[in-house]
């Protein structure tokens, strides 16, 4: 009953209640399938096989399965990719001081003790 070209009824899912063609059978578990629901890899237990078989080839595009659903009535329907906004969004401005571009002045550095001179000391405040 699960072969190429077999219209079924997604059951499970995002998808459910929509239409579908098995277009390439993967294993014995899983088909890909098109049509009215999203082009993916599908359980067969999340399948209701219909008495409509469609040929189809092997692999069909989506475009293929979209015209043959159409002559057997079935309507698909278009979904549009969002565009991406033209613009880019404001930054918004931080509270407080405002950063000022001033040269730095470079410091001498000061000399630092090195560990074990700070340990003696700590151990003379005691």
């Amino acid at each position: 009953m699960i072969e190429v070209g077999r219209v079924v009824l997604k059951i499970a899912g995002r998808d459910a209640n929509k239409k579908g063609v098995i277009i390439e059978i993967l294993d014995d578990n899983y088909v890909m399938i098109d049509g009215q629901v999203r082009r993916r890899k599908c359980n067969i237990l999340h399948l209701e096989p219909l008495n409509k078989l469609l040929k189809v080839k092997d692999k069909a595009t989506h475009d293929e399965v979209v015209k043959l659903l159409k002559a057997e009535g079935i309507v698909v329907e278009e979904k549009k990719a969002k565009d991406k906004p033209k613009t880019e969004k404001p930054m918004k401005q931080r509270k407080g001081k405002k950063k000022v571009d001033v040269p730095v002045e470079e410091k001498p550095k000061a000399k630092k003790e090195t560990k074990p001179a700070a340990k003696k000391e700590a151990k003379k405040s005691k």
